[in-house]
């Protein structure tokens, strides 16, 4: 028989929706069950035990996945209501002390003021800091040379969403009232800085880099942003973040790399790693769910640290996956990054998954105890160099048993941002997206991800993590910072990596031999949950007899053939792109 339409009335919606009947509805009813069984993977039931869990679902599980999302799944973004599954990324889990004592700084105190001001916007945080406090220069000087290079850069690499102008002359200012008091609150007192546009500020925008969150004011004083205003820190701008913290796209544009702006910057830190690396401000903010620092730390050629998860509290941010998400410095050099991690770790009181880590003091590592593994893809210069400063460099291998630590990122990243952005989704937002291939398509999929299937990979990932752990025979290892596999199972275990610039190459199809556009080389230094004083003490050492990271990109002088195209291209593989995210 064929089947007739009719209209119901949907409780929940409020809204009247067609359906389609037939008198051989119980078989058809059967074979949708049969259908959507198949797409779980659970197609083993009979017939009668299908429409057995049907009857139950709608009688028990459906009022109560109804009850729990009225409860706290009406607003999106993952900002209130945090879940009591916590991970915890430590391998000791034995009480660990209060990690309340700071790093002692090595002095700089011979600097002096360069005439230039673009020479001054490539100075490291310590430089900085000492013109500041010998008063070479004041903050509110520093805070106009920064602020006038974004306004002159941020276009051109579509990488600035709001320049927090008024606030940065505020904060300047009482920098410089205080040093003149006598008051010096530490290294970044005065500096100026930036924040990945979805870390909240109070009365500014905080638009995720969406579309649907563009207008967005959150009156929220995110816990990261507190911590570097009570250092001193000036603000200077909210800097661009990819759509819902998902690489590089954004309702604006696509961020470009400073040092060739033909390619973007991948990942959606993309805005930090631009900014800094074109000398747009000193230090900026990222954060990482997979791949969202390290991918555009390396691409831009900048000094970058994930650190380990639950250093850094995440109060007053988007929030993708609460047991993958981190926050991280984006920096000129490894002590600039040492500086930014001891002003911003600690207890968060509303972040359950941060923790005071005991870290010992990276200026004091002696790193002639520490023996450091390399695998194959390792950087051989940054290897010969750390074996001539005294390390103990051996080949290592990192061995675990499950099949794709991607195929666990998908499962928990993707489920857990759903949980976030259930209205999002349900309203029909989603079709407003800039990228209808990211993000919408992939929380589709995780809408029929089953419970238990989400727990089996909670599973493995402990597994994953036990196994590492016990590979893990050296203090640290030398390795490829965007090898996609070690991308996934380092956010998984929660183990910091720093990414380091390592040299440059020509670019493929230069447009002319005198182009000073490159492609940035860079290496990833990995260590052990709780150890990130190893990885930042290897960097510096690194740094103390390289200059990769003092090199500053050609946006002014690109060579004579060279222009800024209206389309830049991307050369991530596609399977990587949907990983660089948060």
């Amino acid at each position: 028989m064929e089947p007739f339409s009719y209209v119901v009335y949907d409780q929940e919606s409020g809204q009247k929706r067609s359906r389609n009947y037939s008198k051989c509805s119980g078989n058809n009813d059967t074979n949708s069950l049969s259908a959507g069984f198949k797409m779980l993977d659970a197609d083993f039931f009979s017939a009668a035990k299908m429409h057995e869990i049907k009857k139950g679902a709608k009688e028990l599980n459906i009022p109560i996945i109804r009850s729990n999302r009225k409860l706290v799944a009406s607003t999106n973004g993952g900002l209130e209501n945090p879940s009591f599954l916590v991970f915890n990324s430590a391998w000791d889990h034995e009480h660990a002390p209060n990690a309340s004592q700071r790093f002692n700084y090595p002095s700089v105190s011979s600097v002096e003021r360069p005439k230039s001001d673009e020479d001054i916007a490539f100075m490291s945080i310590l430089e900085l800091g000492q013109l500041i406090k010998s008063k070479q220069i004041t903050s509110e000087e520093l805070t106009r040379i920064f602020l006038k290079r974004l306004k002159r850069y941020g276009p051109v690499l579509e990488s600035v969403v709001t320049i927090t102008e008024e606030l940065a002359y505020e904060q300047a200012k009482r920098a410089d009232e205080l040093l003149s008091q006598g008051i010096y609150l530490g290294p970044l007192h005065g500096i100026p800085y930036g924040l990945k546009d979805i870390i909240a500020v109070p009365h500014y925008k905080t638009t995720w880099g969406s579309t649907s969150f563009k207008d967005q004011i959150l009156d929220i004083e995110a816990w990261v942003y507190k911590r570097l205003k009570s250092s001193g820190a000036v603000l200077l701008a909210k800097l661009v973040t990819g759509s819902l913290a998902y690489d590089d796209i954004w309702f604006g544009g696509r961020t470009r790399n400073p040092w060739n702006i033909e390619e973007y910057t991948t990942g959606s830190s993309a805005g930090p790693a631009a900014c800094t690396s074109a000398g747009m401000v000193p230090f900026s903010i990222g954060s990482e769910t997979a791949g969202s620092i390290t991918y555009p730390a390396s691409r831009c050629g900048v000094t970058a640290l994930r650190p380990t998860f639950g250093s850094v509290g995440r109060t007053g941010v988007l929030s993708l996956s609460e047991s993958l998400d981190k926050l991280g410095p984006f920096c000129r050099s490894a002590a600039d990054c040492a500086i930014v991690l001891d002003a911003i770790r600690g207890k968060d009181p509303d972040d359950l998954s941060s923790r005071n880590i005991p870290l010992s003091d990276p200026f004091t590592v002696d790193i002639i105890k520490l023996n450091v593994g390399y695998l194959e893809d390792a950087e051989i210069d940054v290897v010969e160099k750390l074996r001539s400063k005294g390390v103990n460099m051996v080949p290592f291998k990192l061995n675990y048993s499950v099949d794709s630590a991607q195929g666990i990122v998908n499962f928990t990243m993707d489920v857990d941002m759903l949980a976030h952005f259930d209205e999002w989704q349900r309203s029909g937002q989603d079709d407003d997206y800039e990228a209808q291939d990211q993000w919408p398509l992939e929380l589709r999929r995780a809408r029929v991800v089953p419970a238990v299937d989400y727990i089996q990979a909670q599973r493995a990932r402990g597994k994953l993590i036990r196994e590492v752990r016990d590979n893990f025979k050296v203090d640290a290892f030398i390795g490829n910072a965007t090898e996609w596999e070690l991308v996934c199972v380092g956010n998984l275990v929660g183990m910091p990596v720093i990414v380091v610039p390592t040299g440059f190459k020509k670019i493929p199809d230069a447009p002319s031999d005198d182009t000073r556009r490159k492609t940035t080389v860079t290496t990833g230094i990995y260590a052990p949950p709780e150890r990130d004083h190893i990885a930042l003490a290897l960097a510096m050492a690194y740094q103390s007899v390289t200059d990769h990271h003092k090199q500053r990109p050609p946006i002014d002088d690109l060579g004579s053939e060279d222009s800024i195209p209206n389309s830049p291209r991307s050369i991530v593989p596609p399977r990587q792109l949907r990983g660089l995210v948060m």
